[in-house]
């Protein structure tokens, strides 16, 4: 995050680990994802989802504005609600088709939610890079991980 006065790992400052903002993920209850439109402008909407097994699931209508971005770019940010405790996840959406694991989603959707992940499409990203710190120790905690893109393992 070059412009923050953000020092180098080595110079000793407080790196977030990962579990910490695995926990988040987990946690929260409305994410914010942006997507971008056939004409490149970004548009964001608040969806519910699931952090589950490294990945950041939710459904959307066939016919929103989100599915249509998505069939024409994958490209996709998710965010967390909170300014205070900040997580973004940047990589490239998948569609989700197999029936077990839709299974699965939906069972832990029902647990969280009370409904069912129902209807349209439901979407993954197995994110490329992702960022968090915590707002109270900006710039101290601000950490980021580039994951393998074909791994869901983060490294830092």
């Amino acid at each position: 995050m070059p412009g923050y006065g953000i020092q180098p790992a080595e110079d000793g400052r407080g790196l977030l680990p990962w579990s910490w903002a695995s926990e988040r993920l987990q946690q929260a209850r409305s994410y914010w994802i942006i997507t971008v439109t056939p004409d490149g402008k970004p548009h964001a909407a608040p969806v519910w989802g699931l952090w589950f097994e490294q990945g950041f699931y939710f459904a959307t209508g066939d016919r929103s504005q989100k599915a249509a971005n998505l069939r024409a770019n994958a490209s996709l940010v998710v965010h967390l609600e909170s300014g205070d405790e900040v997580v973004i996840l940047e990589g490239w959406a998948q569609g989700v088709v197999e029936e077990g694991l839709l299974r699965k989603l939906d069972q832990a959707y029902f647990a969280k939610y009370g409904v069912h992940m129902a209807g349209g499409s439901t979407y993954a990203l197995l994110p490329e890079k992702a960022f968090a710190w915590e707002e109270s120790d900006f710039p101290g905690t601000a950490t980021r991980w580039q994951l393998a893109p074909d791994s869901s393992s983060p490294g830092a």
